[in-house]
Parts: C-alpha cells; sequence; structure tokens
C-alpha cells in the first residue's frame, strides 16, 4: 500500500473515460454514466483538485445521434460523424457539468499541435489559464482533421495515449484511466475465467507486454497495449498512473484516498 498513499498528494488529475464508457452496446449516448463522471469530477474539483477530462467518444456519439449502428469505415465519413459527435458530446458535458457549477472548455488537439513548439506553449497557456479559472479542460483528438490513416496531421493512436501527453505536458501528478475492464490482468478476463488482476506495475517488461490483446470493445479503438504505452509515457514523465473501471465513476474518488483499487503503475523518478 506504500505506493498507494502517496496518491493522496495528489493535486493536478487527468481523467480518461473511453467510447465504452459512454455509450451503450447500442451506440447510444450512456447518459447515466456520463452523468456520474461528470459528479465524481465535479465533487473532487469541490475539494480543491485540479481535474483535467480526456474524452473518446466522438465517433461513437455521432453514430448513436445518426441512428448508425455501423462504423464508418471510410475517411471522410469517420470525420463527418466525429464532427456531430464532438458537438453532441460537448453539449452533454457542458450540461452535466453545469449542474455542478461548473463550465467546461474544450480543447482538440493533434500530434503537430504537440510537437510544434510554438503552439505547445500556446496550449500549455490555454490549459493553465482554464484551470486556474477552475474551468474544466475537456480534451479530445481532433477526429474532423486527424485519423490513423492520415499520417501527415500525425495521431495520437488512441487516446489512452493522449491522455499520458497531456498528463506530461501539463505536469500532472497523477493519470486515470477508465475503462470497461477493473484493471491490468495477466491474461483477457473476458475470455479466461483465471485471469488475475495485477495490483502494481513497477516496471513495463516484455513479459507484461506480452499479456495484452486488442481492443477491449468494437465500440473503442484501445486496448491493454496502448494502455501500457500511455502507462510508460507516464512514469517516464514521473507521473503514476492507474487503470479502474468505469462502471461506477466513484473509483475516482478511491484512487485519491489511497484505495487498492485498478492496477497502479509507479511513476520513476524523475531528476
Amino acid at each position: 500500500m506504500r505506493n498507494r498513499e502517496k496518491l493522496k498528494n495528489s493535486k493536478r488529475v487527468v481523467v480518461k473515460v473511453g467510447t465504452s464508457s459512454l455509450t451503450y452496446s447500442n451506440g447510444r449516448a450512456n447518459l447515466k454514466n456520463i452523468e456520474k463522471i461528470c459528479r465524481a469530477i465535479a465533487d473532487e474539483m469541490n475539494q480543491g483538485y485540479e481535474m483535467i477530462l480526456v474524452s473518446s467518444g466522438a465517433i461513437g456519439i455521432g453514430m448513436g445521434k445518426l441512428r448508425s449502428s455501423v462504423k464508418p469505415s471510410t475517411i471522410r465519413e469517420k470525420q463527418a460523424v466525429a464532427a456531430v459527435g464532438q458537438c453532441e458530446l460537448m453539449s452533454l458535458y457542458s450540461r452535466f457539468f453545469a449542474g455542478y457549477n461548473y463550465p467546461v472548455g474544450q480543447i482538440l488537439l493533434t500530434k503537430d499541435d504537440i510537437e510544434d513548439g510554438l503552439t505547445r506553449e500556446n496550449i500549455i497557456n490555454t490549459f493553465e489559464t482554464l484551470i486556474e479559472k477552475e474551468i474544466i479542460p475537456i480534451v479530445n483528438e481532433n477526429d474532423t482533421v486527424s485519423t490513423r490513416e492520415i499520417y501527415h496531421n500525425g495521431t495520437f493512436g488512441d487516446n489512452d495515449m493522449l491522455s499520458a501527453i497531456v498528463a506530461g505536458l501539463i505536469k500532472a501528478d497523477l493519470l486515470i484511466l477508465l475503462s470497461d475492464i477493473s484493471g491490468f490482468y495477466n491474461c483477457d478476463p473476458k475470455s479466461n475465467s483465471d485471469a488475475v488482476l495485477i495490483d502494481t506495475v513497477e516496471e513495463i517488461t516484455p513479459e507484461l507486454r506480452s499479456c495484452a490483446g486488442g481492443a477491449s470493445t468494437g465500440r473503442g479503438t484501445g486496448g491493454m497495449i496502448t494502455k501500457l504505452d500511455a502507462a510508460r509515457i507516464a512514469t517516464e514523465a514521473g507521473i503514476d498512473m492507474v487503470i479502474a473501471n468505469s462502471k461506477d465513476p466513484s473509483v475516482i474518488k478511491s484512487i485519491l484516498e489511497g484505495e487498492k483499487i485498478g492496477t497502479m503503475f509507479v511513476a520513476r523518478e524523475v531528476n
């Protein structure tokens, strides 16, 4: 529990939620869970935490809005659906957070934005100003101009990676990945009833990577491999990371209280 105890000292926290946490299996918005996520984050804000939300779901929410059950396959279709979904997603977040007296600010990023020195500085300044004003930054990859197939724009590949990069960018203390799975297991718990949850990871080894599978659901793009990649980025930047189940967003509070929830990836000491 020694490693968990230090999470109590976290102040700036990045929370990432995936598409499967925001939608039902039919693609429609899971309003109940979205509201719970907003309430959990707002409650931590009330206690003085600086909370940043990295949210997937633009394409998934867009599909639900357009009553489409088939994920778009072409670049132009993905971009169009993402444009619709991003508006709907921000509308939902804005309404739910407003109920707890917190405004939100949207930040859409591409990898090029981060890699350009001047733009990177502007992004950091925007984050800092929003945080100072107690406006909750809501971050997503700019899917309308950046997709996995468009290499020129540069993509993060998945919002797990994006959340780790954002955490490093703003010097967060903790990154929480909320997923449809309760942590990192030694094998896929959905196909193997003998799977064992790994409580703490201090080093990401080749053996650990061999335990990871593909994307966890058909609605998202991520999987355990991307979460390990995110953990590598975060821990090398001196940021602790926890993977936990989004079914009950109150786990955010439990994690910040040092409880044994999900899998913790321990930050490396940064000189």
